[in-house]
Order: structure tokens, then sequence, then C-alpha cells
């Protein structure tokens, strides 16, 4: 089963390939770990200097974003707590950036059909996304809490996409 993606239309912001299948947690191949993994021997490194004005120039971040939109939700998790440890967990950029990692996790929860942990996580990423600038890192914060609310509260569940301000595309 596919997810239905919210703006298929916005464009990638990184030139890495997607991976070649979406990672569901004891469902199929881990992807670092198992050898039938699609990232099998990646090592992830933290993307140092993460910050408000480095973030156009962050290929890992982009290429999380990329993973988000794509319903890759695992993979940008995981993509995304290196940009965390590079922007310092404790700063607003890093405890942003852990939103969005509890926000992906919680959208895959939601996929998997595990609907309490799912609204726990994602409203748990929803307290880590306030900030006053909007928007923030590229994110249209107010769009993406709205369309993120929608998300949980709908059986035929729309997933969110974050469209970056400010940024060319490849």
């Amino acid at each position: 089963m596919e997810p239905k993606l919210s703006n298929q239309d916005i464009p990638r912001y990184s030139q890495r390939s997607l991976p070649s299948y979406r990672h569901l947690p004891f469902q199929n191949p881990h992807p670092f770990l198992d050898v039938d993994g699609h990232s099998y021997g990646e090592n992830l490194a933290p993307v140092e200097g993460f910050g408000q004005t480095s973030w156009t120039e962050a290929e890992d971040y982009l290429y999380a974003v990329d993973l988000f939109n794509n319903g890759f939700w695992w993979e940008a998790h995981e993509r995304l707590k290196q940009v965390s440890i590079g922007a310092g967990r404790e700063s607003t950029a890093g405890r942003f950036i852990q939103g969005l990692i509890q926000v992906s996790a919680g959208l895959l929860k939601h996929f998997m059909a595990q609907d309490a942990p799912a609204r726990a996580l994602i409203e748990l990423g929803l307290s880590n996304l306030e900030v006053e600038q909007n928007p923030y890192l590229g994110i249209d914060v107010a769009a993406l809490k709205g369309a993120l609310n929608a998300c949980l509260d709908h059986d035929d569940s729309v997933y969110p996409s974050i469209c970056l301000r400010g940024i060319g595309v490849h």
C-alpha cells in the first residue's frame, strides 16, 4: 500500500536517489543493518554546523526533506538525527529538527495503523516545532502543523509534505 501524499508537485531539493523501498519496521529488511537493506554499509555522520544560516547548503537536510515528502519517514527520521546532532540538540534548530524526527516517526506509525503511538509522537513533535520565526529552516511551520493535524483527524489520511522556501531546487 502506498501513502496518499499531499503535494506531489513539490520539487526535489537534493540530487540523491530515493531508496528502493520504504522501510517498515519488522516488515522488510533493515536499511543499514541487513545485507539486503537499501543502505547497507552506509555510515551516517552528523551534519556539522547546521543552523539557520546554513540549512540551504546542508545536503543531508535537503535529502531528509525529500525522503519525508515521498513517504520515506523512517529514512527521513534517521537522516534528521544526524542534522539534529550537528545543530546541537539543545539549540533552537536542534529542537526543531527533533520535532521533525518525532513527526516523521509519528507519520510512519500512522501509516502502519498504530494510531495511539502516532498521535503521541506527532503531538510531541508539534511541541518541538514551536519557534518564533516562520518560516523556519525553510519550512512554513503553521502550514505543516495544520497538515499534520488534518492527517491525524481523517480516516483517509493525506500525508503532509514540506515545501521549502528560500531555496533553488534540483
